[in-house]
């Protein structure tokens, strides 16, 4: 588990998506074998300029996303690294068989890269949400799962995908994302859990755009005397297993925050580690099992409680009991 320090007050806004694109074309300068493709999301995924740079590295496929998948293979096949950049609702649903089986199982060195997911599309509805996409890719044997906190992360998160032969999807928001970490001069490692801030009544893990609230949170309950250790789990698998261990045992206490269901996700996964491992009393706080409020991301996450006074108030009560 690694240390860091982080950025405690308000910084910079930057959509995730745009850090990768930058990094993408930068790698991909270098490097001929790095492909991206797009299913009619170019202009979604921030791709515009590396097609305008490396027109011969990305492929436009069109909304067909089990297209995508099968053709991502089979270039890895050939010796070439795909980085498929597709809206994440569409994406982990529609192409969920060849995700399996032409990626997953195939062990095919296909990147998938989730754009827009959560909630980004909020204001489109259910059938534009992703928050079931954690729980099904993390239960195809073969597949890591991944999402970064912030521009930082993003970058450091694609060049250890692109060094990695294993197959990853990774998810993304679609909207500016307040910095979480202070630079990218850190080491990242993917299936290493990150501690954000140090502490020993109680621990906030999360993971994407969630990792800003549990670090807000966290100074939030400084204030009320509880020293909140902050986890950022941004690897889903493999999982940190050991950090959620210690977490348990020293902190005796675990809130978990994510953008997803609460079936079968982060908190999911969490929970599946501290009951086997080291029981402990443990919040899952994501999106219930309903249809979600059409709003955007804050109005979404403020109803869900997604939301530095509902964290604050769930370990009052935690740390009460």
């Amino acid at each position: 588990m690694k240390n860091v320090a982080v950025k405690t007050s308000k910084g910079n806004k930057i959509a995730n998506r745009q850090a990768i694109s930058e990094i993408l074309l930068e790698l991909g300068k270098k490097d001929k074998d790095l492909l991206v493709l797009t299913s009619d999301s170019r202009g979604s995924a921030s791709m515009v300029q590396f097609g305008k740079e490396l027109p011969e590295q990305i492929v436009e496929v069109g909304i067909a996303e089990q297209n995508i998948v099968g053709m991502a293979s089979g270039l890895a096949h050939s010796g070439k690294k795909p980085f498929i950049a597709s809206p994440a609702c569409f994406l982990s649903m529609r192409s969920i068989e060849q995700i399996k089986v032409d990626v997953a199982y195939s062990q095919t060195n296909v990147k998938l890269i989730g754009i827009s997911g959560g909630v980004s599309y909020g204001a489109l509805g259910m059938s534009h949400h992703s928050l079931q996409d954690i729980a099904v890719t993390r239960a195809i044997p073969g597949l890591d799962v991944m999402m970064p906190a912030d521009r930082h992360e993003a970058k450091k998160m694609i060049e250890a995908l692109v060094e990695s032969d294993r197959p990853a999807y990774v998810r993304i928001g679609r909207n500016p994302v307040e910095d979480s970490y202070v630079s990218d001069e850190y080491e990242f490692e993917i299936g290493k859990a990150v501690t954000m801030r140090e502490g020993s009544d109680l621990t906030i893990i999360a993971s994407g755009e969630t990792v800003r609230v549990a670090l807000d949170s966290a100074e939030a309950l400084e204030q009320e005397g509880i020293n909140c250790r902050v986890i950022n789990m941004h690897t889903i698998k493999p999982l940190d297993e050991e950090a959620i261990i210690r977490a348990a045992r020293e902190t005796g206490k675990i809130i978990t925050i994510e953008e997803h269901s609460i079936h079968g996700g982060l908190g999911a996964a969490v929970a599946e580690v501290v009951i086997q491992h080291q029981p402990v009393p443990l919040k899952i706080i994501g999106i219930p099992d309903e249809p979600p409020i059409t709003g955007n991301t804050a109005e979404v996450f403020k109803h869900y409680g997604i939301s530095v006074d509902n964290v604050k108030n769930i370990a009052l009560q935690l740390n009460n009991n």
